[in-house]
């Protein structure tokens, strides 16, 4: 391990722990030296192309800043962090850009070894400057997320020309080395930083493998595979970013993208549709096997995909009108009526996993961090209870609207002439669902037309992508449909989703506007964690808070992940625990590219 505890390193008794990778929680699972990770295949062959298809498009090619719409291509493909997260792990991250890596016990001290083998696509060194100008550009320009989490840092200094040093205040927040490590690395020779929050189809200069060759703005963005990567043989890339080259097209809407996989026009499709996945197969294609369909199982908790009330919305503003809105979503009859029965209900924000509340009765530490915080969590929800409201899949369920009119009346809303009104003003309970996509707008008539029984108003609107991408940074929505992806090791993202601090911050994704101060407690108990009981408690703590506060409708999830691929691309053998990672496909070399 280098040492400079003069230069402003850390001395050997303050460093602790492997010198090659920092892990949440735990020890890395991957010893120093090792080969390569256990789910890339070193021996995938090289060459070829694969395309991604996008629904959408993209007017930026940073997605790192609030303006824009920008796909990942770029900080994936063309630059590089300090780090790289495992997919193998909940939450490990090993030295990519770094050879080594030091941080205290305390995590309140944090330094970083360049490898002296590391260069940008023009030859030029990554040095320790190049990354605090990256760290001062994310902490300005770039999104709530990480102008928030890189704000904690009280000092960033380059002792050397590849040695970065990172002081990281109370060590409170122990997620914040591993977002530090996880920037991509921006060239400050190459950059402006004048101009670095604005969109940009110029590509940002990197020391990743891949170049970007070509770009027709909104339709297409393809790279190209550089043959003077630094780190072709590096541990963390044997096996990985096979193909020649990689291209991603865009599609307007989600029907024309579905036509053109089963045409062969790009060669992998994560399905989400049930519907599709059940009956739109039946094709040529899949039959003669130039399509493959596999059916993969992760570890990683479901999430939850959800209803949004938007609660800076006065019609939103009483959780008794969420609660009530929330049981009027027949899950049974929409999950037998339109997607063939394959989902299942969500009921916590950690679906399937040790990190759910959901059916699980608090313990000492979960009301021991409740204790400041009286009445913030529903007692059924606190004993493990309660379940989100059930049908009997008639699609015209009077029990439960019954319930759920109960529950208005109690917010202060009667029915009068057939409409449902406030009683106090008069206006009527009335609001928008905003879409982007079909299979949205289908489920939110469904929906609509299950309020409208009881005299609630409901548009749908179906806007394009760009449209809608707007109007949800700047919060100008009443409900939308949304997915909150959940990882093994939850962290500094919450804050993003749910802290007070983003409710009212353009670009943010608080889409439903908490502010919650126990929600805020929590949060920050969760970054603050250290030992793994004490974080799964702590997580299930913001999951009681976040379901007692209704804060969406709660949708559905798939227990499992559904794949297709042309039989030309090459999956590893191996599958990693935690999700799928692209970096790890081939395609056959003896596969021609498909005609552009």
């Amino acid at each position: 391990m280098t040492l400079i505890a003069a230069m402003g390193g850390l001395s050997h008794a303050e460093s602790t722990g492997p010198d090659h990778a920092i892990a949440m929680h735990g020890e890395p699972a991957l010893p120093r030296g090792f080969n390569h990770l256990p789910y890339a295949d070193p021996a995938a062959p090289k060459g070829g192309r694969i395309i991604f298809g996008q629904q959408g498009t993209f007017d930026s090619l940073n997605p790192l800043v609030v303006l824009g719409v920008a796909p990942d291509a770029v900080p994936r493909y063309v630059q590089q962090s300090l780090l790289f997260r495992s997919a193998d792990e909940p939450f490990t991250a090993y030295g990519l850009l770094a050879s080594h890596v030091e941080l205290d016990d305390a995590r309140t001290r944090l330094a970083f070894d360049i490898d002296e083998r590391a260069t940008f696509s023009d030859g030029k060194p990554v040095t320790a400057e190049d990354v605090l100008f990256t760290f001062e550009l994310l902490k300005t320009k770039g999104k709530p997320f990480h102008r928030s989490s890189l704000g904690r840092v009280t000092k960033a200094e380059a002792p050397s020309l590849r040695r970065v040093v990172f002081e990281l205040g109370d060590g409170s927040n122990r997620e914040l080395p591993l977002v530090i490590g996880a920037m991509p690395i921006f060239a400050k020779h190459a950059t402006n930083a004048e101009t670095f929050g604005e969109t940009s189809f110029k590509p940002a200069l990197g020391s990743g493998p891949y170049l970007v060759s070509e770009v027709r703005p909104g339709a297409m963005l393809t790279l190209k595979r550089r043959k003077d990567f630094w780190a072709e043989d590096h541990p963390l890339t044997r096996g990985f970013f096979n193909a020649d080259e990689i291209r991603y097209d865009f599609y307007r809407d989600s029907n024309a993208l579905f036509e053109a996989f089963k045409a062969g026009l790009y060669d992998v499709r994560l399905e989400s549709d049930p519907t599709r996945w059940m009956t739109g197969y039946d094709v040529p294609a899949v039959r003669d096997g130039r399509i493959l369909r596999q059916t993969l199982h992760f570890d990683t908790p479901k999430g939850m995909t959800g209803l949004v009330f938007n609660t800076r919305r006065p019609i939103f503003a009483d959780v008794r009108v969420r609660e009530a809105l929330g049981m009027l979503f027949d899950f049974e009859w929409v999950n037998r009526n339109l997607f063939h029965g394959v989902y299942r209900r969500a009921g916590s924000f950690f679906s399937d996993s040790e990190l759910s509340a959901l059916g699980v009765p608090a313990d000492a530490r979960e009301k021991a961090m409740l204790s400041g915080f009286p009445g913030s969590v529903r007692d059924d929800i606190l004993a493990g209870r309660w379940t989100p409201s059930a049908t009997d899949g008639s699609g015209r369920d009077r029990e439960q609207a019954r319930r759920a009119l109960d529950l208005l009346n109690k917010a202060g809303f009667g029915m009068v002439d057939g409409v449902l009104r406030n009683m106090k003003g008069g206006d009527p309970l009335a609001f928008e669902i905003t879409v982007t996509n079909r299979p949205q707008e289908r489920l939110a008539l469904n929906y609509a037309q299950s309020l409208g029984r009881l005299g609630i108003e409901v548009t749908v609107r179906l806007i394009d992508d760009v449209q809608y991408w707007r109007r949800l940074s700047a919060f100008d929505f009443d409900m939308i449909q949304w997915t909150w992806p959940a990882s093994a090791s939850p962290g500094n993202e919450q804050i993003g989703r749910w802290g007070s601090a983003n409710a009212d911050r353009k670009g943010a994704l608080n889409y439903a506007g908490v502010k919650s101060p126990a929600i805020d407690a929590t949060l920050q108990k969760l970054l603050g964690a250290r030992q793994r009981e004490d974080f799964v408690a702590t997580v299930r703590t913001l999951d009681r808070l976040l379901l007692s506060g209704f804060y969406v409708v709660p949708l559905y999830y798939l227990p499992d992940t559904w794949l297709a691929h042309s039989r030309d691309v090459i999956l590893p053998e191996r599958r990693p625990a935690f999700f799928l990672s692209n970096e790890a496909l081939a395609r056959l070399p003896a596969s021609p590219a498909p005609a552009n």
